[in-house]
């Protein structure tokens, strides 16, 4: 697996030969203003929820690249209102497609589009196929649902957000690192606004402490897993 971060909760995966988008947000953070958008390219786009730093770029991707966007029913209904084509709706549980199987998983938070209309419920994406098994947790506080996760697979590595304040902080994700039996975290949500903004290091220290790595790939740069 190929791992690309594009700052923020955006980064891709490319395994089993598809490449795969998660939480398109890059035009509007000033950290990512390096990125050309026009040349990521994408089989699969992956929504978490429907919050503007997650779904922000979403559209102009899916029309360009012709990808299929999953996500919960109603944020399908709404890229389908915008004239993408290629959906597959998802509510909490299990569907195989053709890069493996994924199921879509709670997540603490909220859910709303940037035109007010209902984002239906928030959730993650896990991720097992022949190369490996990756969690990504969306937007969540700690909560007692991470504790499933062990139980539908065991993980190679997984991306949980790291800012605090509208989602788990570095305290809070150690535990979760725990709760999903995980070694290898990479860590999203953090320095895109002020009220998100983490010391690197001591996370990394925290995570080492605890005995985890935690992966902060700098915005553009791509990772094997």
């Amino acid at each position: 697996m190929q791992f690309t971060y594009y700052g923020h909760a955006c980064f891709a995966l490319e395994t089993m030969g598809k490449k795969l988008l998660f939480d398109p947000f890059i035009t509007g953070n000033p950290l990512a203003k390096h990125i050309d958008i026009d040349a990521i390219a994408a089989d699969y786009i992956l929504v978490s929820h429907g919050h503007g730093d997650h779904v922000a770029d979403l559209v102009n991707i899916a029309k360009r690249t012709g990808a299929m966007v999953i996500g919960v029913y109603e944020i399908v209904g709404w890229v389908q209102q915008q004239g993408v084509e290629k959906t597959h709706p998802m509510n909490f549980g299990p569907y195989n497609f053709e890069f493996g199987k994924l199921r879509f998983t709670p997540a603490a938070h909220s859910s709303a589009l940037p035109d007010g209309s209902n984002g239906g419920n928030p959730g993650g994406f896990l991720i097992d196929n022949d190369e490996g098994n990756f969690y990504y947790s969306g937007d969540t506080s700690l909560c007692m649902d991470l504790q499933l996760i062990p139980h539908y697979a065991k993980l190679n590595v997984a991306a949980l957000p790291i800012g605090g304040n509208f989602t788990m902080d570095v305290d809070d994700a150690v535990m979760a690192a725990q709760m999903i039996q995980c070694k290898k975290i990479i860590g999203v949500h953090y320095d895109t606004f002020p009220a998100i903004i983490i010391d690197k290091e001591t996370a990394r220290e925290k995570f080492m402490a605890a005995g985890y790595e935690l992966l902060l790939p700098a915005i553009g740069e791509t990772i094997s897993l």
